[in-house]
């Protein structure tokens, strides 16, 4: 196995430093409404049907969602800080959105529960073993109810591919820098995050890995797990800023039905 490969790195990375190393992706209001647009587009719900936002995260997707009117949100992530952070948000915005913290292979929510279920911000892959890629996408058919709609938002391979970059740097605040050293094989991004801060020093030394799906190849695991009436985009959210945003400058997006 690739000596930069991390199996549990999801389980300690999503912290408050995540946050700023990676804020110009999971931060930014006018990026998260440009999303949020193509979700409500995608899944046509009404306001009061029940969403899943899988991975969530710190909830921007949910929030969001939430400020539009839509009254029966949950997010489930497995970071603590960033489950806290987003409950924090919504009560102080007053916005009627739940959050749980637990495991997305195994979330322990009821069978049919809800009418969509979403992985955004490209959620999705963290595993080396493909099984428990797998266990996630079980899961959330196991979770929708019959007729309901699941979207799965996934970095482009091609593009991924196409424009490797093996080493990227960014300064995402006073005196931080982000040094990204990348290696692939096949079709596994493995990747050594070196974060830095001019007054304290080395903040984080990390690995991580992130395994990279052709269409083809997702459309074929979806249809197995019992998922139809796939339908593929890519170039979702394609970044046209400058800047090497790795695995987040460009995204596809799939959208199916149970």
């Amino acid at each position: 196995m690739n000596p930069l490969a991390n199996e549990n790195w999801w389980k300690e990375i999503f912290d408050d430093l995540y946050l700023l190393t990676d804020g110009r992706s999971v931060c930014d209001p006018q990026l998260t409404s440009s999303e949020v647009d193509f979700i409500e587009s995608a899944l046509g719900f009404d306001p009061s049907d029940s969403i899943l936002d899988l991975c969530g995260g710190q909830g921007r997707h949910a929030l969001e969602l939430a400020r539009r009117g839509f009254s029966d949100i949950t997010v489930l992530d497995y970071s603590h800080y960033l489950v806290r952070e987003g409950e924090k948000r919504a009560g102080q915005e007053g916005l009627n959105t739940s959050f749980i913290q637990g495991d997305a292979r195994d979330t322990g929510l009821a069978p049919e529960s809800f009418q969509g279920v979403m992985i955004m911000g490209g959620s999705f892959g963290y595993f080396v073993r493909e099984e428990e890629n797998q266990r996630i996408l079980s899961e959330s058919f196991r979770i929708l109810r019959p007729g309901g709609t699941f979207l799965l938002d996934l970095p482009d391979r091609r593009f991924v591919l196409e424009n490797f970059n093996p080493v990227s740097v960014h300064n995402p605040g006073k005196n931080i820098r982000v040094i990204r050293n990348r290696e692939l094989e096949g079709d596994i991004l493995f990747c050594r995050e070196i974060v830095t801060c001019g007054d304290r020093g080395c903040l984080r030394d990390s690995n991580y890995n992130i395994r990279l799906y052709s269409p083809e190849k997702i459309v074929r695991m979806l249809g197995e797990t019992g998922f139809f009436e796939l339908s593929f985009q890519e170039d979702f959210m394609a970044r046209q800023e400058t800047g090497d945003y790795g695995t987040m400058t460009n995204r596809m997006v799939v959208k199916a039905l149970k």
